[in-house]
């Protein structure tokens, strides 16, 4: 069986950042959060992974902020963690691992134009998205795409993705526009909740699906007039919304599945390690 693991490198920085002790390398830079994320890549390894693909943040920033100015920024995140970005990218090609630093498009993006590429191939048996962000939930396909909260190893396959918000994956960017997304600076629509967007959209499936007269909902929904006459007037806006949300699936990064097999370190990754202060580390065992 030939499984593809895409782990969201953002994530892994930014949870190994405030779960670790800090710690500086021998040139006074903050390293504990790269140290870690390395150790959890070369433990995915060390447990059998053989094709594996890293996406990273390179800039917070990306095209969606010139949609909707108030989407995420940089602004706020310690420095110290966003220095370690580049050089956690560097030490994951020095271990010989693909990575896609992302600036125009977002680290989401690329796990999502990753996975729909590695789904291509018949030869892969099962694509997991290691990341528990439910934008990534719009991704899962059946039992063949799913994600992975690696904190807490859970699978989140379609059925699971149903069960979490009560619509199937393809509804997903419909389900964020009308209920907003607080990480990513997008409020959703006035009075639009995880019920009442689960309740229509399991429905109707898409925005413009949604009837502008409630009474032919046919659901449970509270004050459905007043959601309904939301809807009606913030159209445009929850089109947006929809808009940031969906995840771009046609980024080129890889040619062949090939290309994400892990063959073992660079020659550089010695040195890496050594000025990480990571000891002596040999990932072929």
């Amino acid at each position: 069986m030939r499984e593809v693991y895409l782990v969201d490198g953002t994530y892994e920085l930014f949870r190994h950042y405030y779960a670790m002790p800090r710690a500086r390398d021998r040139e006074g830079r903050e390293v504990a959060a790269v140290r870690g994320v390395l150790l959890s890549v070369l433990g995915m390894i060390n447990g059998g992974a053989t094709h594996i693909g890293v996406a990273t943040d390179h800039v917070i920033e990306s095209f969606r902020n010139r949609l909707w100015p108030a989407y995420k920024t940089g602004d706020g995140i310690d420095p110290d963690l966003l220095d370690q970005f580049q050089l956690l990218e560097d030490a994951l090609v020095d271990l010989g691992v693909a990575v896609w630093p992302m600036i125009e498009y977002e680290a989401d993006d690329a796990l999502a134009a990753a996975a729909a590429g590695a789904a291509l191939d018949p030869d892969v048996e099962r694509v997991i998205i290691c990341t528990p962000d439910k934008d990534l939930s719009q991704c899962v396909r059946g039992t063949r795409v799913v994600q992975m909260n690696r904190r807490t190893r859970a699978i989140r396959d379609e059925a699971g993705v149903v069960a979490r918000f009560g619509v199937p994956p393809a509804s997903i960017p419909d389900y964020l526009a009308l209920v907003g997304d607080a990480a990513d600076g997008y409020p959703g629509l006035a009075g639009w909740g995880a019920k009442s967007a689960a309740a229509v959209l399991a429905r109707f499936g898409h925005l413009e699906a949604i009837p502008s007269d409630a009474r032919e909902w046919g659901v449970n929904a509270a004050n459905p007039g007043r959601l309904a006459l939301t809807l009606v007037r913030e159209r445009d806006r929850a089109f947006l919304f929809r808009d940031l949300a969906t995840l771009r699936t046609d980024i080129p990064l890889f040619e062949s599945v090939d290309d994400l097999r892990w063959t073992g370190p660079t020659p550089a990754f010695a040195g890496r390690a050594a000025q990480l202060d990571m000891g002596r580390i040999d990932p072929s065992t």
